[in-house]
């Protein structure tokens, strides 16, 4: 194995034995290969991958796609059918909740116990144990059973002994999912400082998580590997695929056309009026002004969807109305989402995220609760239209996306007719802000002595 590869997987399966009853299972340990008494699930089909030192891996796809049992295989809790995997260094992991404890022992006999498992010795647990018990921070509980223990203080525990055994692989199944958020960010600071020198595989379901924290994602659905590549794009992917299996296959909206002559609730909208370069504005400003290079809308960014309604237009403008092509953080201005009914459409939803180049979500909003209460009901052939106004954000220097969507229904049950990723292309060129996701315009600041 090279030795930039911390984990190497060639053709790896893993399959069970199902029975449908309890007899089952003892006639089959009777009869061995003379009789098959069982039905095989394959969790895992002929999975090969290779991930290098230093990489932060997420693992996504539904449950019972085989991402927990690929996890386990790494770790070497489980054996796998077929197939191989190869590790280079030392393997911690978070796997389901209080893996590896004995719910009899205290927290602190757990510690010794998991992190022996691990590969500590004694001496070296002793001299670690009270980084441990101050990282997990569950007090006095330390000296109790686990099994009194809340789901909270079992993953407290847990990570603090993973945190502390100086590993060089480390897996991590939905742990986080557990927890408070003072204890949540105290793990992500772990994990990034972990980041610089080791190898990270994970799984979440937070589509956020992964794409903030992952290099790379790969996709398992039904134990295949559906589809590897950056987090951005595999995220995008899972959640067409996530809507697709709530509604049906997305469709291609029609061609547009004109509404009938004798419709009485179309509406006409006049040409934009020509482009307003904001700079102009601005000439005496600092060299620290944030100026935000504005793109065209993209008709052709990837997007999915029903297809029962589409959005035609995406543009910023100003306060006057006028599509900007350039605009300074901190300014005024509204979103404006042109869209077109195909078919009938009661209680539409127009939304949208503003989204970093990792594809971390800035902020977003929709229609919905503006409208819940008198919802907008649009014959088929109509246009209509979303505004949103806001103040831009200061953003740090680096390129950004809008992404919008159209639905149908409420934001608990609804039907995604469009919805389209990077629809708006944006590009931040020169910022006051050097640490953050976004900076937040200043109604004042002050420095004065005293109170």
């Amino acid at each position: 194995m090279s030795s930039d590869i911390a984990v190497k997987i060639d053709g790896l399966s893993k399959s069970y034995h199902i029975f449908d009853k309890p007899r089952d299972r003892l006639l089959q340990m009777i009869f061995g290969s003379r009789k098959q008494y069982y039905k095989e699930f394959w969790a895992l089909q002929t999975l090969s991958m290779e991930i290098r030192k230093g990489e932060t891996i997420g693992l996504i796809g539904r449950n019972g796609s085989g991402k927990s049992t690929l996890l386990q295989l790494i770790c070497g809790t489980l054996n796998a059918t077929t197939g191989t995997i190869t590790t280079h260094g030392r393997v911690a992991a978070l796997l389901e909740l209080g893996s590896g404890f004995n719910p009899e022992f205290t927290g602190r006999e757990n510690v010794y116990l998991n992190a022996a498992m691990l590969g500590l010795t004694e001496d070296e647990i002793t001299e670690r144990f009270d980084d441990i018990a101050a990282f997990a921070d569950i007090g006095d509980f330390i000296e109790q059973p686990v099994k009194t223990y809340s789901s909270g203080m079992y993953v407290r525990l847990a990570f603090a002994v993973v945190a502390h055994v100086s590993a060089d692989i480390l897996v991590i199944d939905e742990a986080l999912a557990v927890g408070d958020a003072v204890f949540t960010q105290k793990c992500m600071r772990f994990l990034r400082r972990f980041q610089e020198n080791g190898t990270i595989l994970f799984v979440s379901h937070d589509i956020g998580a992964v794409t903030s924290l992952c290099q790379r994602a790969y996709w398992l659905d039904k134990g295949v590997l559906r589809m590897s590549g950056t987090p951005k794009d595999i995220s995008a992917a899972y959640m067409a695929d996530i809507y697709e299996a709530q509604q049906g296959p997305s469709a291609t909206p029609p061609a547009k056309s004109a509404a009938p002559s004798d419709s009485p609730k179309q509406i006409v909208e006049s040409p934009p009026p020509d482009f307003r370069d904001m700079r102009l504005d601005f000439l005496n400003q600092t060299q620290f002004r944030n100026d935000i290079q504005l793109f065209t809308f993209e008709e052709d960014a990837k997007a999915f969807g029903k297809g029962g309604a589409s959005i035609e237009n995406v543009q910023l403008r100003d306060t006057e109305n006028r599509p900007l092509q350039w605009v300074v953080g901190g300014e005024r201005v509204s979103l404006h989402v042109s869209c077109r009914a195909h078919q009938d459409v009661f209680s539409p939803i127009v939304g949208f995220f503003i989204k970093d180049r990792l594809g971390q979500v800035l902020f977003g909003d929709n229609t919905y609760l503006t409208h819940m209460d008198a919802p907008l009901s649009v014959p088929a052939g109509t246009s209509f239209s979303a505004s949103f106004s806001f103040s831009i954000p200061i953003l740090p220097i680096g390129d950004y996306s809008i992404n919008v969507a159209l639905a149908e229904g409420n934001q608990q049950d609804h039907i995604q007719h469009q919805w389209i990723h990077e629809a708006l292309i944006f590009r931040s060129t020169s910022s006051s802000i050097t640490t953050g996701l976004v900076g937040i315009p200043m109604e004042s600041i002050k420095l004065t002595l005293g109170d």
